[in-house]
């Protein structure tokens, strides 16, 4: 991104970094539409964080280089990361219903 290739000790603070911005923003958006788009609450954040799953691990992330290609890693890596994202979606409603309310 920057015309500089980052060296190991700087990748991981950088991809953790990046993690967190990436989950900031997609939260955001989540609790913009939300506000939209009732519906966007539905199942209490599961397909919210579902999606997130779906989109950032299997076709953003790679496509950036920033990790192997989904086929790559075991099942087993793809349900961790998946029930991660499912807690991370039901984490994001019940906080978004948390800031309503006190709004």
């Amino acid at each position: 991104v920057f015309d500089h290739e980052l060296t190991k000790t700087e990748k991981d603070p950088a991809g953790e970094a990046a993690h967190y911005v990436m989950g900031a923003t997609s939260g955001a958006i989540y609790g913009v539409m939300a506000e939209i788009i009732t519906e966007t609450t539905i199942a209490g954040g599961l397909p919210f964080g579902a999606i997130v799953w779906f989109v950032a691990d299997n076709i953003a992330v790679p496509a950036l280089g920033l990790s192997k290609s989904p086929t790559k890693f075991p099942i087993q890596t793809h349900a961790y990361a998946l029930s991660s994202h499912l807690v991370y979606g039901v984490t994001t409603e019940i906080v978004r219903k948390a800031v309503r309310k006190a709004l």
